[in-house]
Order: C-alpha cells, then sequence, then structure tokens
C-alpha cells in the first residue's frame, strides 16, 4: 500500500512560512539531500537505453532529481524503457508481417488461420499473446514504475523531492530569521 496522507512539506516552504510547525532546524535539515549530478552511464547497457540516458538525464539535473546514488535505478529504467521499445519494434513487424499474410492468403481465396501480431496461432489450432506483446507489457509497467520513482509522470510530480543543497545555507547565516530556530 502507499503513502497515506500529505506529502511532507520541503525545508525551504516551513522556512517560506515562517515554521508554523516549530519544527527544529534538526528536524528541517534531516532530509537526504545528495549533491546534484548525472552519474556515468554503464558501457554494457543497449544502444537505445544509452539514447534514452543522454535524453533524461540533463532534464533530471536541471530540476535537481539526479545524483550519483541513482545510478542504478537510472539504469534499470533506461534498460526497461530499451526493452520496451525493442518488443514493440518487433510487434510492429509482425502486426505488419500478419496482415500481408492475411491479404495474400485472402486474394488467394483460402481461409487464413494465423494470428494478428498480438496473438498468434498455436500448433493444436488455438491462439495466445504474442511473446514480444507479453515482454512489451512487462516492460510498460517497469518503466512506469521508475517514472514515478523520479517524478516523471504528472501524478508522480507532486511526491519527488528535488537536491538543491541550497537549504542548508539559509541555516548557516547569522542574523537571518532562520538562524533563531
Amino acid at each position: 500500500m502507499g503513502t497515506r496522507g500529505p506529502q511532507p512539506l520541503p525545508a525551504n516552504v516551513h522556512l517560506l512560512r515562517g515554521n508554523p510547525s516549530k519544527k527544529s532546524a534538526e528536524d528541517l535539515l534531516g532530509d537526504f539531500n545528495p549533491e546534484i549530478e548525472i552519474p556515468s552511464c554503464p558501457a554494457w547497457c543497449w544502444k537505445e537505453a544509452k539514447k534514452e540516458w543522454k535524453r533524461i538525464t540533463p532534464e533530471l539535473e536541471r530540476y535537481g532529481l539526479i545524483s550519483k546514488v541513482d545510478r542504478a535505478a537510472l539504469t534499470l529504467y533506461c534498460q526497461a524503457w530499451a526493452e520496451f521499445v525493442f518488443h514493440k519494434q518487433r510487434l510492429s513487424a509482425d502486426m505488419a508481417r500478419a496482415e500481408a499474410q492475411r491479404a495474400e492468403m485472402e486474394a488467394k481465396g483460402e481461409i487464413y488461420k494465423g494470428g494478428d501480431g498480438i496473438s498468434v496461432a498455436t500448433p493444436n489450432g488455438g491462439f495466445t499473446y504474442s511473446h514480444h506483446w507479453v515482454c512489451a507489457r512487462r516492460a510498460e509497467d517497469q518503466v512506469n514504475k521508475f517514472l514515478a520513482a523520479f517524478g516523471m509522470s504528472p501524478s508522480a510530480r507532486g511526491r519527488v523531492r528535488t537536491s538543491d543543497n541550497r537549504q542548508r545555507t539559509l541555516f548557516e547565516q547569522p542574523g537571518t530569521e532562520a538562524w533563531n530556530l
């Protein structure tokens, strides 16, 4: 089950509101704010995964949503994306091939008993889902999970917190209102 209730406010919002909850500086600074930095892409990643890495990492850095500690999660996201693209491309090719085969057989007056690309004929005359369709669906679920983890879906944006490391400087300046918490 997911997290219940409203998301906690970041420290900078508490400070801008005058810290109405009277949280201590320790409570406000207790967030984990790693340094914003794009991790290196593993050399073994698929070509499509590397393309996605190059596309998304500048945006994640721009919004303060990436650090070196996120390398594994980002690798899993990019690899899932590459797997999704691979199977969708194969599925499209299978569907085009099935449609061409159907049209060819209908032109000859024969009855087409194959699948449509998403479903494929089995040896006993039944139908089952194409393995490309099944794998694409699994990869799609994985991609959705990682999109939420990085705040890259509309519903997940409100649940992520940026790591800008600028909050700490508010407490280190004597004479400011935040200093006297």
